[in-house]
């Protein structure tokens, strides 16, 4: 898998528990190309593509994640994890929480969460993706998970995710969609 995002690893080798596909993480010495795509899309395959350079024949998987605001059209989008410049979970949720203040009314804070996978094996590229409505709350809850977790409440749950525990969140995350149907796929093959 080509991330070196730990918590994902993780999250991802929960996931799949039990399909008989194991997640290996890429190599340490790897250096990604910096994420330039305008898409979850062309980020995750930023990401495959240089890990396939490397691994070869091996198939690879490539993931970018996000969160998208209909109030703040769709950011913080590609940049989730950059969103407040530095890659810090505490400061980018305090950007986000900060830019929807003036927006009291739940409706108005609808959200998603996106996962795509971008997989590059024996049949060249095939993309997987996966998306979880909610909305933000108005300051974290929880203390699971990681990134966005804690201010995304996940429509039908009256939590956030980092409510949910790990389990919990992966019967119904948007990586979980989206990393089952890659298992779907690669198990018919």
């Amino acid at each position: 898998m080509a991330t070196k995002n730990a918590n994902k690893l993780r999250e991802v080798g929960q996931i799949l528990q039990g399909t008989g596909i194991a997640v290996r993480p890429c190599p340490g010495s790897i250096v990604f190309s910096e994420e330039r795509g305008r898409s979850f899309e062309e980020n995750a395959f930023i990401k495959a593509a240089c890990l396939k350079k490397i691994v070869g024949d091996e198939p690879v998987a490539g993931e970018d994640s996000g969160l998208v605001v209909e109030r703040l059209d769709g950011l913080p989008g590609v940049m989730s994890a950059r969103f407040a410049g530095n890659g810090d979970d505490s400061k980018n949720i305090e950007k986000l929480l900060d830019m929807l203040s003036g927006y009291r009314d739940i409706a108005d804070r609808k959200a998603r969460f996106v996962t795509v996978v971008v997989f590059l094996g024996p049949a060249g590229k095939i993309t997987f993706t996966g998306e979880a409505e909610g909305f933000i709350t108005f300051f974290p809850r929880g203390r699971n998970g990681f990134g966005y977790d804690p201010v995304f409440e996940m429509e039908g749950t009256g939590k956030t995710f980092a409510e949910l525990s790990a389990e919990e969140k992966n019967r119904v995350s948007h990586r979980s969609a989206a990393f089952r149907k890659l298992a779907e796929y690669m198990l018919k093959l």
